[in-house]
């Protein structure tokens, strides 16, 4: 009798290891999922109150070291752990993509969540986006053939300075909240519940209302529709020329904290 050949364990790429991805990390790390940890920034003060997985040491180490060292500590094992000092970029997209079940994209910027949602679309990759802002929350699963996906609601990049959290402020529970829903939603589809897809979880804090709203497909979807414009990455659609580079441009309620 020959021997069960051991099941190969998921693979999710984590973009952005703040307030969204710091609580996400933690649930799938617990659920024994392999993790690629995306993050090219230092852990600060301020993060601290929503960035669940560092403390007062942490300040001025890399997010991604010190993301790792408390993973493990609660648990994970180093193995399942890799750690890339970078953003999620147009040259390195594709290669991320090749070796992954799924992205959870917790980045802060418009220019990283079109760019994830353009090259995970292309790959035929499922993504699950979060953003958080003041006392709200989003979360929503994109299937890999999109129908709906992330341009099917926002369109493109919003042109010039945006708010914040720095400018507009944020909740640290509300954040914590959207990270843990981005969780359950990339769990969900790794064991096969597609049903998740196309919802969008909006939580109010201020009220207390989590509601699931269906995004209606665009058929004129650059991305996703019956005639798709968008058949490549190139990096000159990511940027913005009145905000600077993509890596500058900050986001509001589609915006997430970082």
């Amino acid at each position: 009798m020959s021997e069960a050949v051991p099941q190969r364990r998921p693979r999710v790429a984590l973009v952005g290891l703040g307030g969204l991805g710091c609580p996400a990390a933690l649930a799938l790390a617990e659920a024994e999922v392999d993790l690629l940890l995306l993050d090219d920034d230092e852990v600060e003060l301020t993060n601290l109150h929503r960035q669940v997985l560092y403390e007062e040491s942490d300040v001025g180490r890399p997010k991604l070291e010190a993301a790792r060292d408390a993973l493990v500590r609660r648990g994970a094992r180093a193995e399942r752990l890799e750690l890339r000092p970078t953003r999620f970029l147009p040259e390195t997209s594709s290669e991320i993509l090749t070796d992954v079940d799924l992205v959870l994209e917790g980045s802060d910027n418009f220019a990283t969540k079109f760019l994830t949602a353009d090259a995970c679309h292309l790959a035929g990759v499922p993504v699950v986006h979060g953003a958080a802002i003041r006392w709200r929350a989003t979360a929503w699963l994109v299937a890999p053939d999109g129908r709906p996906c992330y341009r099917c609601l926002f369109e493109d990049l919003p042109r010039g300075a945006q708010q914040n959290c720095d400018t507009a402020g944020v909740m640290g529970p509300v954040v914590g909240f959207a990270g843990a829903v981005m969780a359950e939603l990339a769990l969900r589809w790794l064991q096969g519940d597609t049903s998740a897809a196309g919802h969008v979880w909006t939580y109010d804090g201020s009220s207390d209302r989590l509601r699931q709203v269906m995004v209606a497909p665009r058929a004129d979807c650059p991305l996703c529709g019956h005639q798709p414009s968008i058949l490549d990455i190139r990096e000159s659609r990511y940027l913005d020329p009145l905000a600077g580079s993509c890596s500058q441009s900050s986001g509001v309620e589609a915006g997430s904290v970082s």
